[in-house]
This record gives C-alpha cells, sequence and structure tokens, in this order.
C-alpha cells in the first residue's frame, strides 16, 4: 500500500469531517440525508452502468485498490536487466539469452525476447510488440474512463437531487418555517456530488492514468532495448538509449545506483 497515498486520504476525508462539524457546530447530523445517498450514488451507478460494458465496470474496486498501491513497473529498474542481455549477447550470442528467458516476471518482455532469440525479423518484432502496447494502452483507457464517466456524472446526479429537493420545497410554500429547512436538504444532493467527484472519482482517474503513462513508458524502454539487443548493439549504447527514456533526475540515480 502506497503510505502516500492513505495519507492523503485520510487527510482530505478528515478535512471535510471536521469542516462539517464545525459548520454544523457538532452535529452532523445536518449532512446525512439517505434519500440524497440513494440518488447520488444510485444514480451515478446506474449512468455509469448504462454507459459502459459491465465487464468493464466490475473492475471498479480492483481498480481502485490498484491505485493504493505503488507502481509495479518503473522504467528505471528495466534498464539494468536489458543491459545484462545486451552484454551476454554481445559476448554469447542472442541464442544465450533463452536460458534467462523464464526467469523473466513480465509477460511483455519475455515475449519479445523470445523473438528476437527465434530470429524474427526487427521489424516485425517491433510491429508485434507495438501492437501489444497499443492494445494495452486501449485497455487502460476503457477502464480509466469509468472513473472519468463517474466523476462527470456525480455533480450532475447531485443536481438532479436539487431540483428534485426545490420542486418538493416549492410546492408546499404555505408553511416558511419549513423553507429553510427544506433548501438545506435540497443542496445536500449537490454537495455529496461534488464531495464524489472531486474527492473519490477524479483522483483515482489521475492516480490511474499516471500509472498508465509509466508502465506505457516502461513498455517503450523494453521494446527499445530489445531491438538495440538484436541489432548487436554494444551495452554502453543500448543504457544510454533507454536513459534517455528517463528525466535527468532519473538518469542521476539510475547512473549512481549502478
Amino acid at each position: 500500500m502506497d503510505p502516500f497515498y492513505i495519507v492523503s486520504l485520510i487527510f482530505g476525508v478528515g478535512s471535510i469531517v471536521v469542516m462539517t462539524i464545525l459548520s454544523a457546530h457538532g452535529d452532523v447530523r445536518n449532512f446525512i440525508d439517505i434519500a440524497s445517498v440513494f440518488c447520488t450514488v444510485g444514480g451515478t451507478t446506474v449512468a455509469t452502468l448504462i454507459s459502459t460494458h459491465y465487464k468493464n465496470y466490475k473492475k471498479v474496486w480492483q481498480l481502485a485498490v490498484i491505485g493504493a498501491k505503488p507502481p509495479k513497473e518503473n522504467p528505471r529498474d528495466i534498464i539494468p536487466t536489458l543491459v545484462s542481455f545486451a552484454e551476454k549477447a554481445r559476448r554469447e550470442g542472442l541464442l544465450a539469452l533463452e536460458d534467462n528467458i523464464e526467469e523473466l516476471d513480465d509477460e511483455f518482455l519475455k515475449k519479445g525476447i523470445q523473438l528476437v532469440v527465434d530470429g524474427t525479423d526487427p521489424e516485425l518484432v517491433k510491429a508485434i510488440m507495438n501492437t501489444e502496447l497499443n492494445a494495452l494502452a486501449t485497455r487502460h483507457e476503457a477502464a480509466n474512463k469509468i472513473y472519468r464517466d463517474m466523476a462527470a456524472l456525480a455533480p450532475a446526479w447531485g443536481m438532479i437531487g436539487t431540483l428534485i429537493g426545490l420542486v418538493l420545497m416549492l410546492k408546499n410554500l404555505s408553511d416558511p418555517s419549513q423553507i429553510g429547512q427544506g433548501m438545506a436538504t435540497a443542496l445536500i444532493t449537490t454537495f455529496y456530488g461534488a464531495v464524489l467527484a472531486n474527492g473519490v472519482f477524479s483522483p483515482v482517474a489521475n492516480r490511474l492514468e499516471e500509472y498508465s503513462r509509466v508502465e506505457y513508458t516502461t513498455k517503450e524502454v523494453m521494446i527499445e532495448g530489445m531491438l538495440s539487443i538484436q541489432s548487436g548493439d554494444n551495452p554502453r549504447i543500448v543504457e544510454e538509449k533507454l536513459l534517455a527514456f528517463l528525466s535527468p533526475a532519473e538518469r542521476r540515480q539510475a547512473r549512481q545506483s549502478r
């Protein structure tokens, strides 16, 4: 679990709770309305289900858990492996890499190195691996879109709940003493929608997109590395090619860790 994620979540939720307690002078019941919860959460859920395939929607909680963990991949971490493969290939030939393929945990890299060892044409290797990479990006985009849709829909359903409340309030104007309470109840759904969109759905979507970018870059590093190994590049040249994908700060860290 990513500690920064947990701390941020606790701080964010805590800030809202403290604000509501202070605003309500300790009586948080003013901010609790079951009908508003059903309208906002239920409406958002139904609208999302209509706009996406159910098999993608089933991944909502799984994606939230993924977002709570540090990224599994980092382009900097794979560079030493690719450089060591380049050194072995230069020393013993490409076929010698077959002994190391089963040791790899990443199926993408394993497939690419296997194609290289099998003597597949470099252009075909590049085409196959880029197709795999594009398919990965498409799957990630479909998953991330769910949270983007929910971030857009939650405020809208909050507003719908507010409109329902206002209609009911305006129909009972005969009792002026109830107008203030009715208005407050009507606005709670807008509050719920704004909190869900900006405190949950959008941050999770942004985090997942960041993870997708990291994974995409890692796969690009793998493709560049396997093609350089296949072409017989000097290991030092291979390393410099792959370090070019990193920021200057990450390059310094990678060189210092050698």
